[in-house]
């Protein structure tokens, strides 16, 4: 099998500097892990945040951290040195190759979406609390077994309010949609369809930062070789 897992984010309009922040990290035990995290409120404070976040989390997943402690730990840590005065809704996706499973964490009310290799989907809504307010904190977790045609679709709230200052609605059916057709060797072109379609319910001007982070698995290829790629633009 072949993991493949992409990103594609944009700022709130008029701002440089999107409050949310993703990365991807290799996982000790063999796999990927992407880390989505939406910083409260907008602007450099709300990356400051997310990026705290992020590199905790990161640092944990690198140690050999299970995700449900990853997800407990960051939270304490935010917890801490914040005085439990800012929250972050957080998501990791894990294509953990020990297991051979997808493992969904989440601390986010936003829903993180599955496409079954017979293509049903699955939608994990479950409410949960963002980390950083309450002292006693937990994640919301389900695995999913790793087979090819597998797919998942994580967002922030930008994402999923995208058009609603127009009065338009964009259901989660339509992720859904655009999740169940798509191909999971090329989960680049989902991450795009899905930002664009989104910053076209807001007129291309954003009201909220946007970011999309999704996993596919598709069949391996006749190399061992493994690939990532960033682009960036400001």
């Amino acid at each position: 099998m072949q993991v493949t897992m992409a990103v594609a984010k944009v700022p709130k309009f008029g701002l440089t500097e999107s409050g949310d922040s993703v990365e991807l990290v290799e996982r000790p035990r063999g796999g990927v892990t992407g880390i989505l995290a939406d910083g409260q409120q907008h602007g450099p404070p709300a990356k400051r945040l997310s990026q705290l976040v992020v590199a905790k989390a990161m640092h944990l997943v690198a140690d050999g951290v299970r995700d449900g402690a990853v997800a407990r730990g960051v939270h304490d840590y935010l917890y801490a040195v914040r005085n439990g005065k800012v929250t972050t809704e957080l998501v990791l996706l894990s294509a953990d190759t020990r297991t051979r499973t997808l493992v969904v964490t989440r601390n986010t009310h936003v829903p993180v979406l599955i496409r079954r290799a017979d293509g049903s989907i699955l939608r994990l809504d479950e409410p949960v609390e963002p980390i950083g307010m309450r002292e006693t904190l937990r994640p919301v977790i389900a695995e999913i077994p790793l087979e090819t045609g597998l797919a998942a679709l994580a967002c922030t709230d930008g994402v999923l309010s995208a058009g609603r200052r127009y009065g338009r609605e964009w259901p989660v059916e339509r992720l859904e949609e655009l999740l169940r057709a798509a191909d999971p060797d090329d989960m680049q072109a989902l991450a795009d369809r899905v930002l664009a379609e989104a910053m076209a319910l807001d007129e291309g001007r954003p009201a909220d930062d946007m970011s999309v982070l999704v996993v596919g698995v598709g069949d391996a290829g006749g190399d061992r070789i493994r690939r990532m790629s960033v682009t960036m633009k400001w």
